[in-house]
């Protein structure tokens, strides 16, 4: 394991040589209850700011549709953040601040077959009370707040289904997501580093979803880069606690940590 105070040593060194890539629910933002209530972190996001003055780059890697985070998180033209990039939709989706351009693919067919038959699939089964997220090229099924067995219950009819029209299935917090396979966060890191060439590379994250960016960085450490993996702790979630090298306790824990890291490199 990385001893992150060395990581965070060569950042405060060199921190035009550093990548900042972070997830945003569960890191930056809070799960709630309602997804599209879910803001980013007030301190997180003015941290964000002053660190892209100095830092070679910062990426949010996401799940999220990309015009859903820069909603949520209040990105676009914020001030400071003129180098941010978010990889949207596990990577589907990339979206540049220096330009606006927005780079995304077509609904999938199978997404659109699964859209009309989903609620009544959902229906015989019993799943009442679930909600429904159709992100146009993937659909989420949220148990939040309802009976917490049902995510079990679902979790193998969901994966026949999605197997049956061709589709990945993302496991998460309360969530199952179904999605067209071919891309994930790991993919969309190595992308970026591969563009910036960074010397270190910093990824944090919450869920199930952001181990493809964890093996990307340990993919990166391979190859001579120094790496920084974080994880976003709850008490819903472990899996990427055992492999962080930085475990903080939620958005709140997160906040602080950019913001204590900003006071380092980017006083105000």
């Amino acid at each position: 394991m990385t001893s992150s105070s060395d990581v965070r040593d060569a950042v405060v060194a060199d921190p035009a040589g550093t990548l900042l890539a972070l997830d945003f629910d569960g890191t930056l933002a809070h799960i709630v209850d309602d997804p599209t209530r879910a803001f980013a972190h007030h301190d997180s996001v003015e941290a964000l700011a002053r660190l892209g003055s100095v830092l070679g780059q910062i990426a949010i890697i996401t799940g999220r549709p990309v015009r859903q985070a820069l909603a949520l998180g209040g990105f676009e033209g914020l001030s400071g953040l003129g180098n941010l990039v978010i990889h949207g939709q596990y990577g589907a989706e990339r979206w540049a601040a220096a330009d606006g351009a927005l780079t995304q693919p077509e609904r999938p067919r199978a997404i659109v077959e699964l859209a009309a038959m989903l609620p009544d699939w959902l229906d015989e089964r019993g799943a009442h009370g679930v909600r429904l997220e159709d992100k146009g090229i993937a659909i989420a099924i949220h148990t939040r707040g309802i009976d917490p067995g049902v995510l079990g219950e679902l979790a193998e009819p969901v994966a026949r289904l999605a197997a049956d029209l061709g589709l990945a299935v993302e496991p998460g917090r309360q969530v199952i997501e179904l999605r067209a396979p071919g891309h994930d966060k790991g993919d969309s890191l190595r992308a970026i580093v591969a563009d910036v060439r960074p010397r270190q590379v910093i990824f944090g994250g919450d869920d199930l979803g952001d181990l493809p960016a964890y093996d990307a960085v340990d993919e990166f450490r391979t190859h001579g880069g120094a790496g920084l993996l974080i994880c976003s702790a709850s008490e819903e979630q472990d899996a990427l606690v055992a492999r962080a090298d930085l475990v903080l306790d939620g958005p709140d824990a997160v906040a602080e940590w950019l913001q204590a890291l900003a006071d380092d490199i980017a006083p105000s």
